[in-house]
Formats: structure tokens, sequence, C-alpha cells
């Protein structure tokens, strides 16, 4: 792994070695199903999720809906907002097929405080015991939850964000194109999209350059997650509202992505600011130098994990605040 990782921001470099290491320690010589990759995960990025800033409030919901029952969290900070406020709605990457509201505590915790405002996290049900569109499903059955009951959490559902990480900024989306669908995309004011997994294609370039096995994320594991979410032929059947690449892009809110310039889904993050400018869309981007996929999650020691958070928050709030704050333009 000694070339990949020598291209990486130093910091980084740390979060990568002690995940892939622990990884590597709990994995074992076996070749463990699905359930048991989830615990390994969990247990790999169980200490880097520790620390960060405590809320005033978390609750934890289970929501019973048409699409199964599945978790809610709502974290709101210690900075008092006005109640009823606007919230970032957040969905966790992982493939659709791993992590949770738990691997992601502290970058909830961590966004919650900097906006000073709510954050929404959806547990979506996984793949690939719960393939597409369950994940999407679910999102949208929570935005239609907080249309009728946000208020009592102190929530304001005409005031929104959408946001997400890899898988998760994939769904968050995918939800604006749903609710533009229903004619209801005016909730949602921004999209805040990190290192977003936006179609199944890969180049060949890409995989070669940024998607090795000695890369944090491979080719060959999008290949594996891409699967497990839609099925053998995920490039064939991808669509619209499965690979948000594909869609008309046309009327979504303004639109914040930042991903790293070592990650095997840069170039497609690229390509998505490309359709998002054509559609007329708003959007601002951000590359950070010697960042792999994932890289946020390594805010306990990187200072490029911190900048993403911060300025991912600034932006968020600025789009759900009455009026932009100066130095903070779409």
């Amino acid at each position: 792994m000694s070339r990949s990782l020598d291209a990486l921001d130093p910091q980084i470099r740390r979060f990568i070695e002690d995940v892939c290491r622990e990884g590597a320690r709990l994995r074992g010589d076996g070749q463990p199903g699905w359930p048991e990759r989830r615990l390994i995960a969990a247990q790999a990025r169980a200490p880097w999720r520790e620390g960060g800033p405590r809320m005033r409030e978390v609750v934890d919901l289970r929501l019973s809906s048409a699409h199964g029952e599945f978790g809610l969290r709502i974290l709101h900070p210690q900075a008092a907002a006005s109640s009823p406020s606007p919230a970032l709605v957040y969905l966790h990457g992982g493939g659709w097929c791993l992590f949770g509201l738990d691997t992601h505590d502290r970058l909830l915790r961590e966004y919650a405080d900097a906006m000073r405002l709510p954050v929404v996290a959806i547990d979506y049900s996984l793949a690939p015991e719960h393939p597409y569109p369950a994940a999407l499903d679910q999102s949208v059955a929570v935005l239609d939850w907080l249309r009728e009951h946000g208020a009592t959490f102190g929530i304001d559902a005409s005031r929104l964000a959408l946001g997400g990480d890899s898988a998760g900024a994939n769904l968050a989306v995918a939800t604006a194109l749903r609710l533009r669908e229903r004619g209801e995309l005016t909730r949602v004011r921004a999209l805040l999209l990190n290192y977003g997994a936006w179609a199944p294609a890969l180049s060949d370039t890409a995989r070669q350059t940024l998607g090795t096995a000695e890369d944090m994320l491979s080719g060959a594991e999008m290949d594996e997650f891409w699967e497990a979410y839609l099925g053998a032929e995920a490039a064939r059947v991808a669509g619209p509202f499965s690979a948000p690449l594909l869609a008309p892009l046309h009327d979504l809110p303004p639109s914040l992505l930042l991903w790293g310039d070592r990650d095997v889904l840069a170039e497609q993050n690229a390509e998505m600011v490309q359709a998002l400018v054509a559609a007329g869309v708003t959007v601002q981007t951000r590359i950070h130098a010697g960042a792999p996929h994932s890289f946020i999650e390594a805010m306990a020691v990187s200072d490029q994990a911190r900048d993403a958070v911060a300025h991912g928050a600034a932006w968020v709030r600025d789009h759900l605040s009455p009026s932009p704050t100066p130095g903070h333009a779409a």
C-alpha cells in the first residue's frame, strides 16, 4: 500500500493506516459476510468517532413506514436556535451496505455544532438484504414524516438541506429528484454532497490510478457495492433515481460538492459538477489535495477534514438562513 499512502496528506494517512490495519486484524483470514463486515467496519472506526462536541439533546426514534422499519436520530447542538429551526437531513455513506448512525456519530455532531442547527440522520436499511429502492424510499418517507412531525422536535420542515457522503450523497440527490417529481422540492434549500457515488461506471483510468487494491476505496469494491444495491447487472439497470449522474438535474437546489483528488470517485464527481452546471444548478466545489475517499472521517487528526466539515457547515447555514452571509456565496 506504500505508493498509494505516500501520495496522501500525512494527517489523513495516519487515519487510513490505522483503520486498514485494524480492519485486517479483525477480519483475519476469513471471508466474512455482510453482517460481519459491518461489525468489523464499525469496530475499526470506533476510536476515530470519540470526542467532539456535546449535544444539548439527542433523540433516537424508530419509524415504521410502508417501506419497512428504520432508525432516525435528531441532534440538537448546545447553541440555542429559534424553534422550529431549519435542519440538515444527513445520509451516511458505506456503499449502501455498511455503516450507520454510530459510525457517523461524530461527523453528525460536528455538523450540528458548526451549523448551530439540528441534524436529522437517517439510519436507512442496508443492501443487499434491502436493495434499491429501500433506502431511497425510506429517505423520502423521512421528509414526509418531518412535514407532519418536525415541529414537535423543533424543526421547520419547510427549510431543509439534504446531505450525505458517498452512497449517502447519492441518496440525497435521489431524494431531491423524487421530491421534484412530486412538486415538493421547495422544502429543500441546499444539497451538501461529500465525495458522492453517482453511477456504476468507472473509467479505466480511475480504476488503474486511484482505485487499486492499495487505495482506500478500490474499483472492485465499488463494483461490489453497486451489485449489492442494484443486482448483478447494476450497470445495465441503473436509472436516474439509483444513479443520479444519469438523471435530468434541472431545478435542483444549490449544491456543494467536496471530494479528494486521491479518490477513485474524483473523476465521477467532476462529471457530476459538469452535469449540474449544464442543467442550470448553482454549484460550488472544493477539491482536497492528498485526500482519499472517506477522508472526512479523519476529522480527529486532519486539518483538511476539519476544514471540509467547517466549510460545508457554513455553506449549509448560509443557504438555510433568510439571506446569505457575506463571504459564503453559492
